[in-house]
């Protein structure tokens, strides 16, 4: 057996306040009663006064109480096969990993910023398949187009600027490897988001643009970092900080190069988001363009899934709460309403 909302045995905690109070209100009750004669003389006098059926009324009240509880945390016992259809989006999110990704113009650099922003939008998701491509000198495949969203975030949080050996930035490697990524997909919506400063060194961004929607790949693209550029901070394995330079000694200062960015969106059929801010710019990708689009059927298996048991402690929690009732009612009609007898 399982429990499907174990957090639901908070409410247990409800039946230890109820049993406080039950005992405090019959010790109150005795104190009352008391008053007026003996405890051994109440019998004779008080029609209704019986200490065991008070208890019993209150034990009837507590299973009550009790079994709701396991009925809200969804006892299952027993499996069956059902065939499960997921609906959703294929999402390719490339991340530059280069050097540059370091400036610190957005806090706390580039690519610390966007790994935080990617978490979030994988929050949001529900059934989109996602997949990770991260880039520098080249492209290389991080994480395949997945549900598993604790495995993406694993595959996220090992990307860093070590993590490819090719120094540089080429943009058109990684559009390059989202259209292999797609080639056998049968999705009209295919999706790739492009994290970048722009700085493309390698081949042609825009050509790449172009030959992605050609497969019917829109790119949406995030621009990250300012247009009046940053130092880029290295700190070495021994906890040295130095600032990068090029090859002839020169401080180098990276800056965003939005034009190329919103050149590729416009000619692949996407948006270009400037991320400045708390405003990243994937929460308006994902509300304005992606949850709109229209979610296809990616695959249909059979999953084993657990026999809900939640009715059997629900009808016992009513049977209680109908037991205790009637008892009430027999006790009323016995009484005949009156409270001493004559």
């Amino acid at each position: 057996m399982r429990f499907a909302d174990i957090q639901m045995w908070n409410f247990l905690w409800l039946v230890l306040i109820v049993l406080i109070l039950y005992i405090y209100s019959l010790k109150q009750r005795q104190r009352l009663l008391t008053r007026l004669a003996e405890v051994h003389l109440l019998n004779s006098l008080v029609t209704n006064w019986s200490k065991n059926r008070i208890y019993v009324k209150y034990l009837l009240i507590l299973l009550c109480i009790l079994f709701s509880t396991l009925a809200l945390m969804r006892p299952q016992w027993g499996v069956h096969l059902e065939e499960v259809k997921r609906r959703g989006l294929d999402i390719l999110i490339a991340v530059d990993s280069s050097k540059s990704m370091l400036a610190s113009d957005v806090k706390p650099n580039r690519l610390e910023r966007a790994k935080l922003a990617i978490k979030d939008l994988v929050e949001r998701l529900n059934g989109d398949r996602v997949g990770l491509i991260g880039f520098a000198g080249r492209a290389f495949l991080f994480c395949p187009l997945t549900v598993d969203y604790n495995g993406f975030v694993l595959a996220l949080n090992d990307l860093s600027v070590e993590s490819i050996p090719v120094a540089g930035t080429s943009i058109t490697s990684a559009v390059d490897e989202a259209i292999k990524l797609y080639s056998n997909s049968k999705l009209r919506e295919k999706i790739l988001i492009l994290i970048t400063d722009g700085e493309d060194h390698v081949g042609s961004a825009i050509e790449a643009a172009k030959k992605a929607m050609d497969k019917g790949i829109n790119i949406y693209t995030v621009g990250i970092g300012t247009k009046d550029g940053e130092l880029i901070k290295i700190i070495d394995k021994d906890g040295n900080t130095y600032f990068l330079k090029d090859k002839d000694g020169n401080v180098v200062i990276s800056r965003l190069d939005e034009d190329t960015l919103k050149k590729m969106a416009e000619v692949s059929g996407g948006v270009y988001i400037s991320a400045r801010g708390a405003d990243f710019g994937l929460d308006s990708i994902y509300q304005t363009k992606l949850s709109q689009m229209e979610k296809k059927e990616l695959d249909t298996k059979m999953e084993r899934l657990y026999d809900e048991r939640f009715q059997v402690p629900l009808v016992l929690a009513v049977l209680f709460l109908l037991v205790d009732t009637l008892m009430s009612e027999a006790f009323k009609k016995r009484g005949n309403g009156r409270w001493l007898k004559n």
